[in-house]
């Protein structure tokens, strides 16, 4: 075990010098690698940040649950005993048949409903169910639909099918972009591990001459692929970043047109590792596939 992280050590030490030994090349191929992996990076980030925009100026979408006029107090406490039991349910709230007639006259029907001789509007309840998965809100509201004394339920989800229709088709774009640059990535490594080969070739042949095994003679290549990967991992983290910047008062400046209160946030600590890890993959596989190809005549 300490023979191979020794062995490991002593290639990513050869790996680190061949970097360092070409600053140019070594500043070329981050740019290429991050400034790719910042478009697709910063296209998920700006969908989660659309979403949590969206989400603040329409309002969380609820499920109205009207009770038969009949009902009585008996009724109602038996429906709130549901929806305190109720798993998938994040908040709810009683709207009784006398606050809905203020809120309808508030609202500017007071000369429609002062004809009336009685309050027509039946108690309610408003329930926010937990997320916003269109599954859920469909599978409560059938639920709540036969519950007793339960005359009409209204599903207000229409527009949330339509964000994550939406949302979902802008998250697939996203992950083909990254795919197509991805493989492109992976080609600029492979091109780049082939010419090391080749200028190293006199010095893998020698090495080879005394015993050097395929493992140690491959073991520099893949780091030097992987470290190039993740260079530009952080170049990419380093470009969506100062997109954040620039675009973060002007996103300020929309929500407020709006009347919602709304910061444009950056990748956090789990999507920055993400990004990085991702980049040296590319790296390594790009590394990887061109050792194999290139190494075996060398």
């Amino acid at each position: 075990m300490i023979n191979w992280f020794y062995l490991h050590l002593r290639a990513i030490g050869h790996a680190l010098r061949r970097l360092v030994a070409q600053p140019l090349g070594t500043l070329l191929s981050a740019l290429v690698v991050g400034i790719a992996l910042s478009l697709p990076g910063g296209g998920y980030l700006l969908l989660d940040n659309v979403s949590s925009l969206v989400r603040g100026v329409s309002g969380t979408p609820e499920i109205s649950v009207f009770l038969d006029t009949a009902a009585g107090a008996p009724d109602v406490a038996a429906i709130e005993e549901r929806l305190k039991a109720e798993p998938a349910l994040a908040s709810y709230r009683f709207v009784p048949r006398d606050e809905g007639l203020r809120q309808l006259e508030a609202a500017g029907l007071g000369d429609v409903l002062g004809g009336l001789k009685a309050n027509p509007l039946p108690d309610a309840f408003v329930i926010a169910p937990r997320g916003e998965d269109p599954a859920v809100f469909a599978d409560l509201a059938e639920r709540a639909r036969g519950w007793p004394r339960v005359a009409h339920v209204q599903l207000d989800s229409a527009w949330v099918e339509r964000l994550h229709a939406l949302l979902g088709l802008g998250r697939s774009a996203v992950l083909i972009l990254a795919g197509l640059l991805g493989f492109a990535l992976v080609i600029v490594t492979f091109n780049t591990i082939r010419l090391q080969i080749l200028t190293q070739r006199q010095e893998i042949a020698v090495s080879q001459l005394l015993g050097a095994t395929d493992p140690f003679i491959r073991r520099p290549f893949y780091w030097f692929g992987g470290l190039q990967g993740a260079l530009g991992g952080l170049v990419a983290l380093g470009t969506v970043w100062l997109g954040v910047q620039a675009l973060a008062q002007p996103v300020v400046r929309l929500a407020e047109t709006y009347g919602a209160v709304f910061q444009l946030g950056g990748p956090d600590w789990r999507a920055s590792l993400a990004i990085v890890a991702f980049a040296a993959f590319l790296g390594w596989l790009g590394a990887a596939i061109s050792v194999r190809r290139h190494l075996a005549g060398a």
